[in-house]
């Protein structure tokens, strides 16, 4: 089982901890092919552009911190895999001309695309930055996160309340459909009557996973092919205010360190692409520990702070016998995956949003049809950790979404 830190690192004072090292990564998985901009050594100014989608020109990535290049390492294909710099805080932070975003949708893309900040949207199915072009049918904010021991939004928020509501009104130039704010039962985070008629307020219980994005969308307002919806961290909408607002990209993010390896649990702010290591190694506790970047159900081990990722946590080895009951041993070795058992962990474990047992069955089976009319289009990875914790499915059932959704858009896109 899970054991985490007792105290809920919500109700810490943030740390201010920029790391000397930090990288930009991407997963094979991603094929995120790129064209750089900046050759190993160049010193750089936080928000200066350094690589290029070439798929997509105009989708810029751009330096975390001002400092020098220090290596770009690229897989086969030009696929980023990092690039990583040395924290040189003189180099100072490139300023953008924010004149007139606020009010015309084409130079709010221009903007968003050239500041990098246009990677922190996320569209649904599949789960990529979305197209330049594309025009989703509703944008989810997220202001609520149920991960163990996420930080809180409303502490980011809190310090950043004018920038966040400046950034919310902007997407409405991103979409003509509604912007769903998706919130705990507290009080409300912004007055609607300020706001477009199109502002739709919702709020759900701080029990995960209902404060994951795909459970919000599935219920209110499916993604399906040819009707995408993206999602976006509340506080990067507050990034977004900022840049509107004096032409920056902000420096950090708020992140919470926490994991049954630590002395105690920590809330920092540090750039994106942290050197994980910094972040935690002056609090372990002795002996073996993994750092994952991302929260104990579907973190990975990292060196680096993932591009989405608000969590670090770092784990002690699970006491027992590593290899596991003798029965599950032949199961996984059995031709046929292992069978899932209906319990009522893991009912809960899908927020009870869609029919459970149907689903991951048609998911074991790779019955593509069931699984999209089930609700498939609206999930990712991430919305079925949980049920995979519970589980102990092998193969695992985020995997197999993962399968399916590449399958679907093999099938459903031109090449």
């Amino acid at each position: 089982m899970l054991r985490l830190s007792e105290e809920a690192p919500a109700r810490l004072p943030a740390e201010l901890t920029i790391t000397d090292e930090c990288a930009l990564t991407a997963r094979p998985a991603d094929d995120f092919r790129v064209e750089p901009l900046v050759r190993e050594g160049d010193l750089l100014q936080q928000g200066a552009p350094v690589l290029r989608s070439r798929r997509e020109p105009d989708v810029m990535v751009t330096a975390p911190v001002p400092g020098r290049v220090a290596e770009i390492t690229l897989g086969p294909g030009h696929r980023l895999s990092s690039i990583k710099f040395f924290h040189e805080p003189g180099a100072g932070r490139r300023q953008f001309d924010p004149t007139g975003a606020e009010d015309d949708s084409d130079r709010l893309r221009a903007l968003l695309l050239a500041s990098g900040l246009w990677r922190r949207l996320r569209s649904r199915p599949y789960g990529r930055v979305p197209p330049v072009a594309e025009d989703p049918s509703a944008i989810f904010v997220m202001a609520i996160d149920t991960r163990p021991l996420a930080p809180d939004p409303r502490t980011v928020l809190h310090e950043v309340q004018a920038d966040f509501e400046r950034g919310l009104r902007s997407l409405f130039l991103l979409t003509g459909g509604p912007v769903f704010l998706c919130q705990d039962e507290g009080e409300e985070l912004v007055g609607k009557p300020r706001f477009s008629d199109r502002l739709r307020v919702v709020t759900d219980r701080h029990v995960h996973p209902h404060g994951l994005p795909g459970y919000q969308i599935h219920a209110r307002h499916p993604a399906r092919v040819g009707r995408p919806v993206w999602d976006i961290h509340a506080e990067d909408v507050a990034a977004f205010g900022t840049l509107l607002r004096e032409g920056l990209v902000p420096e950090t993010r708020m992140v919470a360190v926490t994991g049954t390896a630590l002395t105690k649990p920590r809330l920092v702010r540090c750039q994106p692409g942290a050197d994980l290591r910094a972040l935690s190694y002056t609090h372990t506790v002795p002996g073996p520990h993994r750092i994952l970047s991302g929260s104990p159900l579907d973190g990975e081990e990292a060196r680096w702070l993932r591009p989405r990722d608000r969590q670090v946590s770092v784990m002690s080895p699970v006491p027992g016998n590593d290899k596991g009951h003798w029965f599950l041993s032949a199961l996984r070795l059995a031709s046929r995956p292992m069978p899932l058992v209906p319990n009522a962990a893991l009912e809960q474990s899908m927020g009870q949003a869609l029919p459970v047992m149907p689903f991951l069955r048609a998911l074991a089976a790779g019955d593509t049809e069931t699984a999209v009319r089930l609700g498939a289009l609206s999930l990712l990875e991430e919305d079925l950790a949980l049920a995979d914790y519970v589980s102990n499915a092998d193969p695992g059932l985020a995997r197999l979404l993962r399968s399916l959704l590449d399958r679907v858009q093999a099938e459903e896109e031109p090449a």
